[in-house]
């Protein structure tokens, strides 16, 4: 337990450290989190058209496994900070919370990011091209996207296998969490996962107007 209280003083330390650096061209702005996908070692590559985007951190934002009946499904399936919970599609984080799902997709453009661990650089986010595929770029050729994830925050999005449909927040099991830094997130029984790393936006070009 102390070590974990350890390792998340230094993760906010280092965080603190690099929100003080912000590149020529770039303003920083409140931490918003992205929910992307990819090889851990990769430095670059396609797929960021399946990346999304948090605004707010979700976490507090979200609903307990344990009041899912009570505070999302006798509330028409919203939570109680206003967010719409979808049964055929959701996300849980790492402490067993069910979270909004992020903005699809990530707008294009040059974003400073980190995993609050060693490494701050800029993610580059292409537009499309004609067959609807983004690509994704680190700026410090030396860093990989494991690099720029935070380890701490697990998320993953559920949906109902085909064929099944049963899989809900119901069948999650609660055992399962809290989830160790780093690791997958939990199967829930009847649903199909897709485990997402999340990495911390502290920083847009000046380019970027919607944010």
């Amino acid at each position: 337990l102390r070590a974990f209280f350890a390792s998340t003083l230094l993760a906010g330390a280092q965080l603190a450290l690099a929100n003080t650096l912000a590149p020529p061209g770039f303003k920083r702005i409140p931490t918003q989190f992205i929910a992307a996908l990819g090889d851990p070692n990769a430095n670059n590559g396609n797929g960021a058209e399946e990346w999304g985007l948090w605004r707010k951190d979700p976490g507090p934002r979200g609903v307990w496994l344990n009041d899912y009946q009570s505070t999302l499904v006798k509330h028409d399936d919203v939570a109680p900070a206003g967010w719409k919970f979808n049964a055929k599609d959701w996300w849980l984080e790492e402490h067993g919370l069910i979270m909004e799902a992020p903005e699809f997709p990530l707008t294009p453009g040059k974003y400073l990011v980190t995993g609050g661990r060693l490494v701050t650089t800029i993610l580059t986010v292409q537009p499309a091209d004609a067959n609807g595929v983004s690509r994704w770029s680190l700026e410090d050729k030396s860093a990989k996207l494991y690099d720029v994830t935070h380890l701490p925050c697990r998320s993953a999005r559920y949906m109902p296998a085909d064929g099944d449909g049963t899989g809900s927040p119901l069948t999650a099991n609660r055992a399962d969490f809290p989830v160790s830094p780093g690791a997958a997130m939990p199967n829930v029984s009847g649903c199909d996962k897709q485990d997402y790393a999340v990495l911390f936006v502290i920083g847009v070009a000046n380019g970027n107007t919607d944010l």
